[in-house]
């Protein structure tokens, strides 16, 4: 199993942990990332599945304090890097008939949140799923996208340290009452990219312990207030 990252570090960590290898990668690079899949291919032979996962958080700033710089940034990454991402595990897929792609998203595809970059581009990434299944399907690939909820990412973690996030809110929001394990988000890419979910293709499938059922249940903590 290769990890790609742009942190050559943690990439290899991570790797030594699974029993796989590292490859450092720029997903918002073209050539970086072509170079990255032609490595893999090289050390392990035909890719048959892949993550795209690669994805930076923002600030939930209004939009004056927003600025270009980041919101660019997370466009770069996270849709344009899905993008590439994904065109180019395909193009070699293809030639052999059958591959599986996952796509990271999020529950904000689907949601108004204070994330007007973020939440915007997750959408288009859960779009792009849609459109890539279909494209692709006769050609043996199937293509799905996972959305989380909130889950408890070093990302998020360093979000929620700096007193940028609220871990009892973003609990209170869900069905569940909890935030997500990456373990949970894991278990659903494993289940999509493997046969069991050989029919399945263009599904973005919520993993988000209830945020989007919640709704308005939030205010009374999941439980349906008793009749006078």
């Amino acid at each position: 199993m290769a990890i790609l990252d742009c942190d050559a570090a943690a990439a290899e960590t991570v790797a030594h942990e699974i029993g796989g290898f590292a490859v450092a990668t720029d997903v918002t690079e073209e050539a970086s990332i072509s170079n990255a899949v032609r490595s893999v291919e090289a050390e392990t032979g035909p890719i048959s599945g892949a993550i795209t996962s690669a994805g930076i958080v923002q600030s939930p700033d209004a939009p004056e304090y927003l600025s270009m710089e980041v919101y660019d940034r997370v466009y770069a990454v996270n849709q344009r890097g899905t993008y590439l991402s994904l065109r180019e595990l395909a193009s070699h897929m293809i030639p052999r008939g059958k591959g599986s792609l996952v796509a990271v998203s999020s529950v904000t595809a689907r949601r108004g949140t204070p994330l007007h970059a973020y939440g915007p581009a997750k959408a288009a990434v859960t779009n792009l799923v849609w459109g890539l299944a279909g494209e692709w399907g006769r050609s043996g690939i199937r293509v799905n996208a996972i959305e989380p909820g909130y889950t408890r990412t070093p990302a998020l973690q360093a979000q929620i340290d700096i007193g940028r996030r609220d871990p009892a809110l973003l609990a209170a929001n869900t069905a569940l009452g909890r935030m997500v394990e990456s373990e949970e988000v894991a278990a659903v890419a494993a289940f999509l990219l493997s046969d069991a979910a050989s029919a399945v293709t263009g599904v973005s499938m919520p993993v988000d312990a209830g945020f989007l059922e919640a709704g308005s249940w939030a205010p009374y903590g999941g439980v349906r207030a008793s009749r006078a």
